[in-house]
């Protein structure tokens, strides 16, 4: 009994010297599960970074919401509450991230990956001080983003008249969604499945792998490739917890999440395709055709003038980004 007690108190003394081992603790939330994508590289993240920073950083993961609601993890970040999270809300961070979810503005998203990691997009990155926010990388948050719903297939612009489609609350997707006559629903991201299975919304829009990732397909019919958006993924850091740290470890910290994000695009990117596969075997998927597509760039091209004119971001940003995409004469 002796021995069992002093080997306890042994184990105990050493969990105390690990905790202690650490000067600093990274704690780091979002809202996808186990198995998402983002989740496989920020696994990554936690080793790399307790490696490099010889256990002088120690990394706390926290998957599927458990810290709360993406806007409240994300206020707990800039009060410094929690140090690190990837999700939605980018804009509150910098309104300029908007840019990248303008409808049908990228038609690939290594497109946009070029602008997130040029002199645009560092830029952009920079901005977030102003909220509280270190940002050392912006990638994107799965593929181009697709429809899903339950009442028809999307082939044309009129097909999606009157349908209510659950959409994250941004502006740029509302705006788009109304521009081209559906319904925009407002649903918290975990309570979406549910929303379909029960009709509270007929539809809802996701890059593949999310889509694959939180069922969705089992909840929805039909699923139209239009490739109409990408969004962001910005590493948020709280400004507060990273100021704090040596300069060293300041390095550390963006050199692995850099990593990490060139992780993260791959790994999406990647598995887009198996994704597509999969959701095929219970959803009928159909593509937009080229003389239809127009139709849909056309109905939302006021939806980027309005962000201009808002002064989220500005008319030579704008065109700086069509004419990467090939796309510069839409606005003449």
């Amino acid at each position: 009994m002796r021995l069992t007690h002093l080997m306890m108190a042994s184990l105990a003394i050493g969990f105390t010297t690990s905790l202690q081992a650490a000067d600093f603790t990274f704690k780091y939330a979002h809202s996808q599960t186990d198995e998402a994508p983002r989740s496989e590289s920020m696994r990554y993240f936690k080793e790399a970074l307790e490696e490099r920073s010889d256990g002088r950083i120690a990394v706390e993961l926290y998957f599927n919401g458990t810290l709360g609601k993406e806007e409240d993890v994300l206020q707990q970040v800039q009060m410094g509450l929690i140090q690190g999270y990837r999700g939605g809300l980018f804009a509150q961070a910098n309104p300029a991230y908007l840019i990248y979810t303008m409808p049908f503005l990228f038609t690939t998203p290594e497109q946009a990956i070029d602008v997130m990691e040029g002199e645009l997009g560092q830029a952009i990155n920079e901005g977030a001080r102003e909220s509280q926010l270190h940002i050392p990388v912006t990638g994107v948050a799965g593929g181009m983003r697709q429809l899903t719903n339950n009442v028809r297939a999307v082939n044309q612009v009129d097909d999606l008249r009157g349908l209510k489609i659950r959409t994250p609350p941004l502006a740029p997707t509302l705006r788009a969604f109304e521009a081209l006559g559906a319904s925009p629903q407002q649903v918290p991201y975990t309570e979406t499945y549910m929303a379909l299975r029960t009709g509270v919304v007929d539809g809802q829009e996701n890059p593949p792998s999310n889509i694959a990732d939180m069922k969705f397909h089992e909840a929805q019919e039909y699923m139209s490739l239009l490739n109409w958006q990408i969004h962001p993924d910005p590493f948020f850091i709280s400004a507060q917890w990273y100021d704090q740290l040596p300069e060293e470890l300041q390095l550390i910290v963006d050199d692995v999440a850099q990593e990490t994000m060139t992780r993260s695009n791959e790994i999406w990117l990647a598995s887009e395709a198996n994704y597509l596969e999969t959701l095929g075997e219970h959803m009928s998927i159909n593509d937009i055709a080229d003389e239809h597509r127009q139709g849909f760039v056309d109905a939302v091209v006021p939806v980027w003038e309005h962000f201009v004119e808002r002064g989220d971001f500005s008319q030579e940003q704008l065109e700086q980004v069509l004419a990467l995409t090939d796309q510069a004469e839409v606005l003449e």
